[in-house]
């Protein structure tokens, strides 16, 4: 079999991570569900950091890979970034539909959102970095 070429090996890291996402995202009981004592720890001792920060933050850094690694297989920041908010809303019209045990949330369609921005980003300045461009 021959080796992956790095387009081949971006596709199957984005098909893994999409997997992943989906597990993640359509899981029927709550994500963070045994973790309430390490919460309840967290939050105790640091106030600023509430249950929702916390979430909001886990869905932020959820979609930077969503972000990252299409922008590595589209040119179009653009379709990116409509893929990642179809993505998202459709994930949480599932939740919403289908899997009482879930919360949807338009919150979570925008921290998502901006998670992947942050993928194209972060992309973005490597790429400019490496080839010196601005």
């Amino acid at each position: 079999m021959p080796p992956l070429s790095d387009h081949g090996l971006r596709r199957f890291t984005l098909i893994a991570y999409l997997c992943a996402l989906a597990l993640i995202a359509l899981w029927p009981a709550r994500v963070d569900e045994g973790a309430d004592a390490l919460l309840a720890a967290v939050t105790a001792a640091f106030p600023a950091i509430t249950y929702d920060v916390v979430e909001v933050g886990a869905n932020v850094l959820l979609f930077v890979p969503f972000g990252a690694l299409l922008a590595t297989l589209v040119r179009s920041r653009a379709i990116v970034v409509l893929l990642a908010f179809a993505s998202s809303t459709a994930i949480e019209l599932v939740q919403a539909v289908a899997l009482e045990q879930r919360t949807p949330s338009a919150i979570d369609v925008l921290a998502n959102l901006t998670g992947a921005c942050l993928g194209v980003v972060i992309v973005d300045v490597i790429e400019q970095a490496r080839t010196g461009t601005r």
